[in-house]
C-alpha cells in the first residue's frame, strides 16, 4: 500500500539513527576517550543501551536535486539491546544516487582496532520487501558479530544524489540512547530557500556564509537516554528537527514546495498524462452504470467492482515511486500499487462524471500527520476523495475488504494532500468515533453440575475491530487463531474450541464461537463452586503506574464494547451470589457491569458495557486511565457462587 519511500536523501535520514552509517574523511583531531568505553560519563550510561559519543551529519545542497551528505559517527554499544548499531547500512536508489564510500570500523573497550568492514564487504541487495516486489531501491549492508560488550562502532558514509523531494530530518536522538555530541550541518545554496523546523526540542542553528553557501550548524551535547513510555508514537516524544527547499528537482523534473498548493500542482503535472481510460472503455463503464441513479450509488458500485477485479502489487521503478502507473495499465493487467489503483478508481469515476481527488497521505496506525505550516513530502501512501456535496467520501483502493467510504486506523485522522485542478489542499481525513468501532457479543453458557460447561459466543464487529477478522486472522492458520483469541480474550482454556465465521455485510462482521470445557468453575469447596460469570474479559488491558508520564497514550482508536451473557445453571443447584453491580467512570469513557440472577429461568444475566470515546489520552490523564484499567481488572475478578440445593 506504501509509495517509495527511498526519494533520494529520505530514506538515509529515516533510517540514519536506527542503523549507524557514517562517511567523510576521519577527523585525526578527535580525542581518544571517544574510542575508549570507560571514559563515557556515568550521566549518559543509565537507562542507555549505546551512547553515540561523536556524530557530525553533513549535507551540501548545490542545486534542486544536487546533494551531497556524509557523516561521521562513533557509536558505543553497552549491550545487546543495542546490536543493531553494529551494522553498516547505506540505503541507495540505483538511478537517483550512488554510494561514494562506506566504511565501518570496530574496536574494544580498550578502544583497539578489532575488525574493519569496506564497500567490497558489504551485501548489494534490492530493498524489495514483500510490499513493494519490484523496485529500483537498494540497500548495502555489513554485520558485525559482537563477542564482548562494551564494543564501539566507527562509521562512515558518503552518497551524492541527483534527485530529492525535501532534505527530510535530523533524528538526533533515539529511545535508550545517551548522546555526548552530535552535530549537524547543512550547507545550501541561497536559490533553493532552505527551511527548517524543530520538533520535540529548542535548539537553534549557527549560519554563516561560505563560498557562496548559507551554512547552518546545530550542535547537541550530554543528552540523557530517553526511556521509552507505553502506546506513545515516538513522533510525539523524540527530539528532531525536519529539513526542505522551496526549490527541487526529482529525475529531472523541476518543482516548488513552498507551499501545498504548488506541490499538488507539480503531482497534477505528473499525473497528467495516465489518468484518463480510452474512450471505448469508458463508455463501457458508463454503461455497467446506467442502471444506477445517483452518484454515489454509481461510486459505490465502482468500487466494488475495484475490489473484486484488482489486486495490489507494488511495483517501483525509476519515479514510479512518485507517478501512477497508467489507468490503461491497470484496466488490461488487473494490479497495481496504491498510486495505480487509486488513479484507476479516480479515471473510473472520471468516466461516469463524478469528480474525485488523488490524495497523498502518511499511512499507518498513528502516524504523524502533514504539518499544515511546513510544506514537504512526508507522504508514503495514497486514497482517493470523492467531494459529493455534503458528504465528502474516502476509499481505501488498496484494500478487497475496507467497507465503501470508510478508511479505518491506517489512515484516518491525519492530514492528506488533495491533488486538485487548482493545485495542492491539504485537508483532515475523517476521525471516527466509537460508533465506527464495535465490538458486541452475546454469549450463552450451559453448566453441568460436575463444573464443565459449553458455550456458544456470537460477536458483532465493526470498524477496528471488524478488521482484526477480516484481514488479520484470514492470514494466520486455523490453530494460530484459536491460540490469540484465547490469549487475547482471555478464554478460560477450553477441552473443545469451534471457531466459525458467519457474514460480512453493511462494514458488520460475525463470527462465532463453541467452547466446551471439563472443567470451567474456578474453585469448589463443598457443595459451593465458584465461576467466573462471563466466558471471557470484555477488556484485558492494565498499565504500569507512571510517576510522571511525558507522553499521551494512544489507543489505536475510540471503541465501544458490550456482552451480555446468559449462563443457565444445572438442575438442582441454585445463585447463592453474584457479583455487585458495578459504574466505573473515566474522563473520557466508562465501565458498567449489571449482575442478576432470575429464579424462575435459574439463570444468570450479565450486562457489560465499555466506551471510550477517546483514542488519544492527554499525559495528565495517565494517572487517572492507569488507575481506571486496575479498577475494571478488579471488577471482572469478582465471582459468580453456585451452590446445590439442600
Amino acid at each position: 500500500m506504501f509509495i517509495k519511500q527511498i526519494k533520494s536523501v529520505a530514506l538515509l535520514a529515516a533510517t540514519l539513527l536506527l542503523h549507524p552509517i557514517v562517511a567523510l574523511s576521519q577527523d585525526k583531531n578527535l580525542p581518544k576517550d571517544l574510542y575508549l568505553a570507560a571514559a563515557i560519563p556515568d550521566s549518559l550510561k543509565q537507562d542507555a543501551n549505546k551512547v553515540v559519543r561523536y556524530s557530525l551529519r553533513e549535507m551540501k545542497v548545490s542545486g534542486p536535486g544536487k546533494l551531497l551528505s556524509k557523516g561521521h559517527q562513533i557509536v558505543t554499544i553497552l549491550n545487546e539491546k543495542a546490536d543493531d548499531a553494529a551494522v553498516l547500512y547505506v540505503p541507495y536508489d540505483k538511478k537517483f544516487s550512488s554510494v561514494n564510500m562506506a566504511q565501518m570500523l570496530v574496536y574494544n573497550a580498550e578502544g583497539k582496532l578489532i575488525k574493519k568492514y569496506g564497500k567490497s564487504d558489504m551485501y548489494d541487495r534490492s530493498a524489495a520487501d514483500g510490499i513493494s516486489i519490484i523496485t529500483d531501491s537498494r540497500f548495502m549492508v555489513a554485520q558485525h558479530d559482537i563477542g564482548t560488550y562494551p564494543v564501539t562502532v566507527e562509521t562512515y558514509y558518503e552518497i551524492a544524489h541527483n534527485s530529492y523531494l525535501d532534505l527530510s530530518e535530523w533524528d538526533i536522538q533515539t529511545k535508550e540512547t545517551a548522546v555526548q555530541t552530535a552535530a549537524y550541518k547543512i550547507a545550501v545554496v541561497p536559490g533553493v530557500n532552505f527551511r527548517y523546523k524543530n520538533k520535540n526540542i529548542s535548539i537553534a542553528p549557527k549560519k554563516e556564509s561560505q563560498g557562496g553557501f548559507d551554512v547552518y550548524t546545530w550542535e547537541v551535547k550530554n543528552l540523557k537516554a530517553l526511556t521509552p513510555e507505553e502506546d506513545v508514537p515516538a513522533w510525539t516524544v523524540t527530539p528532531r528537527i525536519i529539513f526542505a527547499a522551496d526549490k527541487f528537482s526529482y529525475n529531472g523534473l523541476p518543482g516548488d514546495i513552498s507551499n501545498w498548493k504548488n506541490y499538488g500542482n507539480w503531482q497534477l503535472a505528473l499525473n497528467a498524462d495516465v489518468c484518463s481510460l480510452p474512450p471505448q472503455r469508458a463508455e463501457e463503464i458508463k454503461q455497467m452504470t446506467a442502471h444506477l441513479k445517483t452518484d454515489p450509488d454509481k461510486a459505490r458500485f465502482l468500487y466494488n467492482y475495484l475490489q473484486q477485479n484488482m489486486r495490489y502489487v507494488s511495483i517501483q521503478l525509476g519515479i514510479g515511486g512518485l507517478k501512477p502507473f497508467p489507468a490503461t495499465f491497470v484496466d488490461q493487467k488487473k494490479y497495481g500499487d496504491c498510486k495505480a489503483l487509486t488513479n484507476y478508481m479516480h479515471a473510473m469515476l472520471k468516466a461516469v462524471g463524478i469528480r474525485s481527488h488523488y490524495a497523498m497521505i502518511n499511512a499507518g496506525v498513528n502516524e504523524e500527520p502533514a504539518d499544515p505550516n511546513f510544506p514537504a513530502d512526508p507522504f508514503n501512501h495514497v486514497i482517493l476523495c470523492i467531494p459529493f456535496k455534503g458528504d465528502t467520501t474516502w476509499l481505501e483502493c488498496t484494500s478487497h475488504t475496507q467497507p465503501y467510504g470508510k478508511l479505518g486506523t491506517f489512515t484516518e485522522n491525519r492530514n492528506a494532500l488533495l491533488v486538485t485542478e487548482e493545485g495542492g489542499k491539504l485537508v483532515s481525513t475523517p476521525k471516527s468515533t466509537l460508533q465506527d468501532n464495535q465490538f458486541n457479543s452475546r454469549v450463552q453458557v450451559k453448566l453441568d453440575a460436575e463444573g464443565g460447561a459449553v458455550a456458544k459466543v456470537k460477536i458483532l464487529t465493526t470498524g477496528g475491530y471488524r478488521d482484526l477478522f477480516v484481514e488479520g486472522l484470514p492470514t494466520i492458520s486455523q490453530d494460530k487463531q484459536k491460540e490469540y483469541l484465547i490469549r487475547a480474550l482471555n478464554f478460560k482454556q477450553p477441552a473443545f474450541f469451534d471457531f466459525k465465521e458467519a457474514s460480512d455485510s453493511a462494514g458488520v462482521k460475525e463470527v462465532n464461537f463453541e467452547l466446551n470445557y471439563d472443567t470451567f468453575n474456578e474453585a469448589a469447596a463443598g457443595t459451593k463452586k465458584f465461576y467466573r460469570p462471563r466466558v471471557f474479559d470484555l477488556w484485558g488491558l492494565t498499565l504500569p503506574v507512571a510517576e510522571k508520564r511525558r507522553g499521551d497514550y494512544y489507543f489505536e482508536h475510540p471503541m465501544q464494547k458490550t456482552c451480555t451473557t446468559v449462563i443457565s445453571l444445572p438442575e438442582g443447584f441454585e445463585a447463592e451470589s453474584v457479583p455487585e453491580n458495578v459504574t466505573l467512570k473515566f474522563s473520557y469513557g466508562t465501565y458498567e457491569a449489571t449482575y442478576k440472577y432470575d429464579a424462575a429461568k435459574n439463570e444468570v444475566v450479565s450486562v457489560v458495557n465499555f466506551n471510550m470515546n477517546k483514542h488519544v489520552i492527554p499525559a495528565a490523564k495517565y494517572t487517572e486511565l492507569q488507575q481506571y484499567m486496575d479498577n475494571i481488572a478488579k471488577a471482572q475478578n469478582k465471582k459468580l457462587i453456585v451452590h446445590k440445593k439442600a
